[in-house]
């Protein structure tokens, strides 16, 4: 595969942010349309080439130092001979990606810190990734187009790190735009940077329950949703994905449908279209109308696809009643992690403080809440 002539670089900085996803949720497995945005907290990578084969890794955040090489990485064993730890599986999986691929990497040493909260639903791990496949594509000077950068650091997170993720993290790490949200069609992989309301910040309210996510609550829904493929199938007969269906067509059949599947698809077929009615509504710079459309993602998340819990429904149901707030639900898988909230950003001080105050009050537990601008995608400093 091309590889351009490689050039010698001097010690240069990557930075990589995480992302959330303002709406458009569990609909990535449908062939969905998803918004999510890149966050002003980032991983930050300090490279400095060195001409062997071999990759160091200082994790600053956990004191950690490790050494692997290039070479015979399905072994998944540093140079020492050790099974490799899971926070290096990341890096050593994107230079396996890469190396599958076709590409011709250069060994360095890397010291990274990152401002994103681990465990949050904020794609630390995709932040990872994407962060040192830039590395690689800027010290070889890689011919790698961007979506195939965030398909090959998907499926190092995928095949070798063994974790079942979708493209979307990946793909608004690297492709982030500075106060934009990214409208991302999981079906063709299109896209488009829309403008986000001016005078808003982006507020991600952490409800500090990590994910029971079972993933037996995962891939019970995921089951109910091919099952209500498989019924509406009698009416459709050339469908595949719920994607293929509009609200009205849906609407049409539900009562003949068993009710778990009839509620999960329910949701995903009105999920996809909250989305297509955002886009437009966000270009004509109406924040109101998007944050409708926000809280009727919650309410059918809750409801419908019930994946929900307890302390998320008190952040919703506090922040929405909270002033300058436009919209709020949960984002992510749910289950646990963390609701994002649209705020007029001359309140969000008010609101942060506010919010963190009832939420205790409610449920006695602290929420970790982080005020967010959406950012520019993975680049070199």
């Amino acid at each position: 595969m091309a590889r351009h002539k490689n050039i010698a670089h001097p010690q240069f900085v990557v930075v990589s942010p995480g992302r959330v996803n303002l709406l458009g949720e569990h609909v990535d497995y449908s062939n969905g349309i998803v918004l999510p945005a890149a966050i002003d907290r980032s991983v930050c990578i300090t490279v400095r080439p060195i001409k062997e084969p071999f990759v160091r890794l200082q994790a600053l955040d956990i004191k950690k130092q490790a050494i692997f090489g290039l070479a015979d990485l399905e072994k998944k064993i540093m140079v020492n001979g050790e099974p490799m730890p899971n926070f290096v599986k990341y890096p050593a999986g994107v230079a396996w990606a890469l190396q599958q691929a076709g590409f011709s990497l250069n060994g360095f040493e890397a010291s990274y810190t990152s401002t994103i909260p681990m465990g949050a639903g904020l794609s630390s791990s995709a932040a990872v990734e994407v962060g040192f496949a830039l590395v690689w594509k800027t010290l070889g000077n890689l011919a790698i187009e961007g979506m195939h950068l965030a398909q090959l650091c998907q499926k190092a997170e995928n095949q070798y790190v063994g974790v079942n993720s979708g493209i979307m993290d990946q793909f608004a790490c690297y492709f982030g735009v500075k106060d934009h949200a990214l409208m991302f069609d999981t079906s063709d992989f299109t896209w488009q940077p829309v403008q986000l309301p001016e005078g808003t910040s982006i507020i991600i309210a952490d409800s500090s329950v990590r994910r029971s996510l079972t993933t037996s609550g995962y891939n019970e829904r995921r089951q109910d949703v091919e099952e209500a493929v498989c019924q509406l199938q009698i009416w459709f007969p050339q469908l595949k994905t719920l994607r293929e269906i509009s609200p009205a067509q849906f609407f049409e059949v539900k009562n003949r449908l068993s009710e778990r599947p009839a509620k999960r698809a329910e949701h995903v077929v009105t999920e996809i279209a909250r989305v297509q009615e955002a886009v437009p509504a966000l270009e004509r710079g109406d924040g109101k109308k998007f944050g409708e459309l926000m809280a009727a993602s919650h309410r059918s998340l809750r409801d419908l696809f019930e994946c929900s819990t307890l302390e998320l429904d008190t952040l919703v149901q506090i922040a929405s009643s909270l002033p300058g707030c436009l919209g709020a639900r949960l984002t992510g898988a749910g289950f646990g992690g963390c609701t994002v909230n649209l705020v007029e950003t001359e309140t969000s001080d008010n609101f942060i403080a506010e919010l963190g105050k009832a939420y205790k009050q409610a449920t006695g537990k602290t929420a970790q809440i982080y005020r967010c601008q959406a950012s520019q995608g993975a680049h070199v400093l």
